[in-house]
């Protein structure tokens, strides 16, 4: 009786564990998106936001002529929190106030080139409409089991950051790569051209050279019999 009653008390350590461990992983969300922003435009996003949060943004301009491109953040109020003229990538930070926040990307300075861009959102500290602190009421006998229920916690909320971490880091390292893989390709369609070109001159100088040395050997003088 006492070995069932101990399983009971783990059982439910643990299930009111998974409860907490799921809170605690709404309060930070991220998310990343890639568009093709066409020449001439300019494109704007919106995030709604709480008070005292925080609201991460990183992009890269992965594909275009210059890989540059305007950005911009704007405040709840419309007053202008970033600006960056001509970046290929930059990382702004923003600790919030209830609101929309805008950000936009704009091509408008480039009439020719349109831009593939990337950009990632990364929101902490968002806060959650319901309250689970009521999970204790349903934790009987924990004194039974030697553990803390809040080591755990702390466990899994370290595991959960740096597995965040890692996958942002990785998505980074994923924009970066196919931006260089587009200069690659570029310069290599522009290495090709150019040798083909210079291969054609090299055939019609060649050319000519020969004609020119054969006409200095031709006997150009009449022979009258």
């Amino acid at each position: 009786m006492e070995l069932l009653r101990t399983f009971v008390c783990v059982l439910s350590v643990l299930v009111s564990e998974r409860f907490v461990a799921l809170d605690a992983f709404s309060q930070s969300m991220d998310s990343d998106f890639t568009f093709t922003l066409p020449a001439g435009r300019k494109e704007c996003f919106y995030q709604t936001m709480k008070e005292d949060a925080s609201l991460e943004i990183e992009y890269q301009v992965l594909d275009g002529a210059g890989l540059d491109v305007d950005f911009f953040i704007f405040s709840p109020s419309g007053n202008v929190l970033f600006s960056d003229y001509h970046k290929s990538d930059g990382v702004h930070t923003v600790e919030t106030e209830e609101g929309d926040y805008m950000f936009c990307f704009d091509n408008t300075f480039s009439s020719l080139s349109e831009k593939i861009i990337f950009f990632e959102l990364i929101l902490d500290n968002v806060e959650v409409d319901e309250d689970h602190d009521d999970w204790k009421e349903y934790v009987h006998g924990t004194d039974m089991v030697d553990m803390k229920l809040e080591d755990i916690m702390d466990t899994i909320n370290s595991v959960k950051a740096r597995l965040s971490k890692s996958v942002q880091i990785q998505t980074v390292l994923r924009a970066f790569e196919a931006r260089d893989r587009n200069i690659q390709e570029s310069n290599f369609d522009r290495v090709n051209l150019w040798s083909v070109i210079n291969l054609i001159i090299m055939m019609l100088v060649s050319a000519v050279q020969v004609y020119v040395v054969r006409s200095l050997f031709e006997d150009k003088r009449k022979i009258r019999t």
